[in-house]
């Protein structure tokens, strides 16, 4: 499983380094969101109990969403993109420290969940999935647009 994700992000990482427009960038970013959510959404149906609990299956979409966490930042970083077809705020590129500081710690609760997930144990994944979901939607108050 984690030879799977380290394989995508050694082949996709090059790639996103690769935009030839702001418009690519934009895209990146919002299709590793889109990656995001899906991962949360199967994840958070098991938390609710609206999905019936598969460790494994728990299991490889925490580690699937730490690997996609630490893939947005580079579509942020091209000049422009923060112009055009785009639902992030200004307060990205305004506060730049703070938006990267948030995206880090997201990093590190997507990693922590990933951690807990090895257990196979929903009451000790259940606190580290809430804890990432907070902290993105945290991120999302100050720096997206509905």
């Amino acid at each position: 499983m984690k030879k799977l994700v380290l394989a995508t992000l050694v082949l996709v990482a090059p790639l996103a380094q690769a935009f030839d427009n702001k418009d690519e960038a934009i895209h990146y970013r919002q299709s590793v969101f889109t990656l995001v959510a899906a991962q949360f959404g199967e994840m958070g149906a098991m938390v609710k109990g609206e999905k019936p609990f598969d460790a494994k299956e728990f299991q490889y979409r925490a580690e699937s969403l730490a690997a996609l966490s630490k893939m947005p930042l580079e579509g942020f970083l091209y000049p422009g993109s923060d112009k055009g077809g785009t639902k992030a705020k200004a307060a990205v590129w305004q506060k730049t420290d703070e938006f990267k500081a948030k995206l880090a710690h997201f990093q590190k609760d997507a990693t922590n969940l990933a951690e807990a997930a090895q257990s196979g144990d929903l009451s000790t994944i259940k606190p580290a999935f809430m804890a990432t979901a907070k902290n993105c939607k945290a991120c999302h108050s100050e720096f997206k647009n509905r």
